[in-house]
């Protein structure tokens, strides 16, 4: 058998692994690209996958980096079951709907604009369409947590939580080849204990070969009690100064995160209610998704969920489904919270708040999640005094926050804790879904602490068992 990793080597979007053997060939992921290596020409190349000759895809959870390039397999002729948890089927369809949404409305931008400079060159077409996502809405099978699952002949998973988002899942898949059964375990990307909502990732503790996500190989988070701190003094900042707080976010997780702290801070440290509007229709929907799998919600979060202090204030959360609502918010004179996608500032609703607000000396900008190398994130967190946005050059004035502690990602510590559990059985170890600094990183941590030398493939490079 053998499994070609697809993406997410040496970088941290594309996943995907096309798992081979005698008798299937089950897809697990198949992310988008982004950040400054993306193209249209990367994402579109499907390399060694045949959609055609797929038996199954397994899906770990409903990030754009892992579920993104989806609608490609269906135009081209995918038709098979993809197996995931209920929740993932239902953020999935949410997120590559919208994906195809902002595809759709940037070629048809782009063909106003087209210029061609060479014979031949057609207008650019979108990556995919809605329709594309239509035909993948009846493909989604709902697997539950801790059930060994047929998917293909000779295949079987076991899914478990992963701790990333709602519905999140590692895999362990049993293979069973020429009388023996092997199996590969794939971390998919493991959360932070004690996050909001979410309960703490489920280890395994026995496979073959291991491949395990290292975004944050080469270190750990800033602890959350700081920042936490840190956070709820720039909204007292904010309500002191009549001033807003914006918030790029990934509308499904981070969002609802954010959410959860603002509220703590009403209940438990007096915090004086301020408004937070959600200008994201996929963060409102997704918001109410979560409200629809409270059964996979932790018990802290079943509580506050109970004892709602935002509910006593019914100003205080509101929704901006509209583009004419989210304009309106440049309107405000109050002090106030802007949450938007997207999280990296590459596309969304983000852009047109940091256009109108960036250049304003006053105004908090605060960043709650990973910033891939050549986003507009990454430029502002690196401290950028001008940057473009929306086609404009637009000053730096505005106070650029990094909120470390509220990471989806598990840290370097915790990756090599949920490791150690299968340590002891020495199965080969694969690292990938980090860049060179972080992967290089840990491999010399699992080296020195257990004892195995991991593998940093690179995409298309191929494992065999």
């Amino acid at each position: 058998m053998q499994i070609t990793v697809c993406g997410a080597a040496g970088e941290v979007t594309g996943s995907g692994y096309l798992v081979e053997t005698q008798r299937a060939r089950v897809l697990v992921d198949f992310g988008m690209f982004q950040g400054r290596d993306a193209s249209v020409a990367k994402n579109r190349d499907l390399a060694k996958v045949d959609p055609r000759r797929l038996d199954a895809i397994v899906l770990t959870h409903a990030h754009l980096d892992h579920c993104g390039r989806l609608p490609l397999l269906a135009a081209a002729g995918f038709r098979k079951p993809i197996y995931c948890t209920a929740a993932t089927a239902d953020f999935a369809l949410l997120v590559l709907y919208d994906s195809a949404h902002i595809q759709e409305s940037d070629a048809e931008r782009d063909r106003r604009h087209f210029q061609p400079r060479h014979r031949g060159e057609h207008p650019p077409e979108p990556l995919y369409t809605r329709e594309d996502v239509e035909h993948l809405s009846g493909r989604f099978r709902a697997v539950a947590y801790n059930e060994l699952t047929e998917v293909a002949d000779g295949i079987s998973i076991r899914l478990v939580d992963a701790g990333h988002l709602l519905g999140s899942a590692s895999v362990e898949m049993h293979i069973q080849e020429e009388g023996t059964t092997r199996i590969i375990v794939f971390s998919g990307d493991l959360g932070s204990a004690n996050t909001p909502y979410l309960r703490d990732p489920t280890p395994f503790t026995s496979a073959d070969l291991v491949f395990l996500e290292s975004t944050y190989g080469n270190r750990n988070h800033r602890p959350l009690e700081a920042t936490l701190t840190e956070f709820e003094q720039i909204l007292k900042d904010a309500v002191r100064d009549g001033e807003r707080v914006l918030i790029p976010a990934f509308a499904i997780g981070r969002t609802q995160q954010i959410v959860y702290y603002i509220a703590q801070f009403i209940r438990e440290r007096g915090l004086a209610p301020i408004p937070i509007y959600l200008d994201s229709p996929m963060a409102i929907e997704a918001t109410h998704l979560y409200a629809r799998h409270r059964d996979l919600f932790d018990e802290e979060a079943g509580l506050l969920v109970k004892n709602d202090p935002l509910a006593e204030h019914p100003k205080t959360l509101q929704f901006s489904k509209t583009a004419d609502e989210s304009k309106q918010l440049n309107n405000l004179r109050n002090a106030a919270v802007i949450i938007a996608a997207s999280g990296m500032c590459e596309g969304g609703r983000i852009l047109h708040h940091l256009k109108h607000n960036l250049w304003r000396r006053s105004v908090h900008v605060v960043f709650v999640g990973y910033q891939a190398e050549g986003t507009l994130g990454s430029r502002l967190v690196g401290g950028a005094k001008q940057v473009r946005v929306l086609g404009e050059p637009v000053n730096v004035e505005a106070e650029i926050h990094t909120l470390g502690g509220f990471s989806g990602h598990a840290g370097q510590s915790e990756l090599i804790d949920w490791l150690a559990h299968l340590a002891p059985v020495k199965p080969r170890v694969v690292l990938t879904h980090g860049e060179t600094d972080a992967r290089q990183a840990l491999q010399h941590l699992v080296q020195g602490r257990f004892g195995i030398d991991a593998e940093l493939p690179m995409r298309n490079d191929v494992i065999s068992l």
